[in-house]
């Protein structure tokens, strides 16, 4: 697509691993780096299960992450593992239960207890060259300008102190020009010295950006109000962690990171996709989901904006699969998984093919994966990484769903209806992942939201705004407001909430009707409780109507009784535009 100056969307992928990936070749992954590029393309790979893949429509860009712990040994490792005992489409096609039990407890303790060690080799620093090299040669080899983009990267595989509780961070490049090795949690554990050297290796021109993930599975310690140390936070860490984490990733496989009904609780729609227990994941509650969601963390940035003068949490959002199979499977229809040994099958997916006790298989609860939504000016590794740096972002569970998000002070509705309402927007205002200055005295932020479904997907149901501030003594709130109703429908008029869109979801054949919600979503809409004094900020979430989740279409295949939610509400979510009077204006 040619240079567009009011931006063109973009879908990708910045989240995919391979056998370079020690975890990835462990659980039967064989496919290497051009094979992911091959699937982001819509080409035909193979599945770690044997069994042929490809997506329905390309990606416009993707970026192979495999973790730079240890990374491309445990293909050269001759480990006596189930997948290098019998090739995993044969194990599965046994239909023997307790052997695929068997084997599936082995694998899954391997990774557990041995994190990402092929079986406690020592680094052979050749075969990480090799490895880093490889990736770096696929990235540039499928590089086309304009048409599809590859960034070169790695993922940082970091733990707060216990496996389960993960800090990891996805690195991407700008260019080609990069790290001679991958920085490893081997290296350090600590977040802060990932940053140093991204500032070391952006000194150097070899410019970019780290992306955390997974704040979910980081039982409070992703988004705490202190450093590594469990020392409080500074400005000089605030600034180091803004300028090299300006976006975090909280839609993919693993579940959502945007917020959760212990934090969220008057937000009705808080309970999506959430990871729950099992064997990797411990208990939810207030100790665990504080600090885990993004949300809550844009809110403690503000109160530690509006009390000591810094916020280390700026982020905009994208989406990603985080899958370990060379693919990015975010659609629910034709969900594949994220690691083979674990969930390459419907069986497997589902529990029916284990002899496993409820609630202990993780991959259950897992979700079809996300997308990341960029508006770039051109479909180019420098283009999407600058869009990505300023936030012009936002992150979906799956459908190509469209979404603009401005935000100005001379805003009116009558700009929905004219030819050049995104010139103007952008003139008078800022889109996502913007910040606006003092109110003009009298004058309330102005917003507009363009959204429209996913081509090939389901109808829309609503467009969310939601909207946090700080108070006059530094404590913040919340609160989400129903701006629009994609077929129209009012709100109640007592308490501002559209009524439910309906469900038109069929389970027996995991089929949906197009019958209820729209096609697209057109509104302003000015915020009825805004202080000029109060900092705050605002991001929309779009709500697809209800349509059968991956589970669904598994329990169809199998002719079992579906797991429950059968059905699911798809999303798209906006990264955040941030009101800072210029009184409390950071420094």
């Amino acid at each position: 697509m040619p240079f567009n100056e009011d931006g063109q969307l973009l879908f990708g992928d910045l989240h995919i691993h391979t056998s370079l990936s020690t975890d990835a070749y462990i659980m039967g992954v064989r496919a290497l780096p051009e094979d992911a590029y091959i699937f982001a393309r819509g080409g035909q790979i193979s599945h770690g299960a044997g069994y042929p893949i490809r997506l329905s429509r390309p990606l416009d860009f993707a970026a192979v992450t495999d973790h730079s712990e240890y990374l491309g040994q445990a293909r050269l490792a001759n480990l006596r593992i189930p997948t290098t005992e019998e090739p995993l489409g044969t194990l599965l096609g046994s239909g023997d239960r307790l052997r695929i039990s068997l084997a599936w407890l082995r694998t899954t303790m391997l990774i557990r207890d041995n994190g990402f060690s092929p079986d406690g080799a020592a680094i052979d620093s050749a075969i990480n060259q090799s490895a880093w090299q490889l990736t770096i040669d696929a990235a540039e080899r499928y590089y086309q300008p304009g048409i599809f983009t590859t960034f070169i990267g790695y993922e940082w595989s970091a733990d707060a102190g216990d496996i389960t509780a993960h800090m990891h961070r996805n690195v991407i490049y700008r260019g080609n020009d990069v790290a001679s090795i991958p920085f490893s949690s081997l290296d350090s554990n600590r977040p802060e010295d990932l940053w140093l050297f991204l500032q070391d290796q952006n000194r150097a021109g070899k410019i970019s950006m780290a992306i955390p993930h997974n704040a979910n599975f980081s039982r409070g310690n992703m988004y705490a109000p202190r450093d590594s140390e469990g020392l409080p936070l500074t400005a000089s860490y605030a600034a180091m962690r803004s300028r090299y984490e300006p976006i975090s990733e909280i839609l993919q496989i693993k579940g959502s990171s945007e917020t959760h009904p212990l934090l969220s609780s008057e937000d009705e729609f808080a309970d999506f996709e959430l990871l729950g227990e099992s064997m990797f994941v411990s208990e939810e509650s207030m100790a665990t989901v504080k600090g885990s969601y993004l949300r809550d963390a844009l809110r403690v940035g503000m109160e530690l904006a509006q009390k000591q003068g810094f916020n280390p949490f700026t982020y905009g959002v994208i989406g990603s699969s985080d899958s370990h199979n060379a693919s990015s499977p975010s659609q629910e229809s034709s969900y594949t998984g994220k690691l083979p040994m674990l969930d390459g099958s419907a069986g497997l997916r589902t529990n029916e093919a284990l002899l496993l006790p409820k609630g202990i298989n993780p991959v259950t609860r897992w979700s079809s994966g996300g997308l990341a939504g960029v508006w770039a000016q051109e479909n180019t590794r420098q283009s999407i990484f600058d869009a990505l740096q300023r936030r012009e972002t936002f992150a979906t569970s799956g459908p190509r769903i469209s979404v603009r998000f401005f935000a100005g002070f001379d805003y009116s509705p009558a700009m929905i209806g004219q030819a050049d309402v995104i010139r103007r927007a952008y003139t008078h205002g800022v889109p996502m992942g913007g910040e606006l200055g003092s109110a003009p005295t009298g004058k309330a932020p102005g917003f507009i939201v363009l959204a429209a479904k996913d081509p090939m997907g389901a109808n829309l149901d609503r467009v969310q705004l939601i909207k946090a501030w700080v108070d006059d003594s530094g404590a913040s709130h919340e609160k989400v407001f129903d701006i629009a109703a994609a077929d129209g429908r009012p709100a109640d008029p007592r308490t501002g909430k559209l009524p439910a869109v309906g469900n038109t979801v069929t389970i027996a054949d995991a089929s949906y009707q197009d019958s209820i919600g729209g096609a697209s979503v057109a509104a302003f809409w000015s915020d009825p409780e805004f202080d000029s004094r109060q900092r705050a900020f605002y991001y929309v979430r779009v709500l697809e109507i209800p349509t059968p989740r991956w589970s669904t279409f598994d329990a169809v295949a199998l002719g079992t009784q579906p797991m429950s939610p059968a059905s699911i509400q798809e999303r798209a979510i906006t990264s955040a535009i941030w009101y800072i009077p210029e009184e409390n204006a950071d420094p």
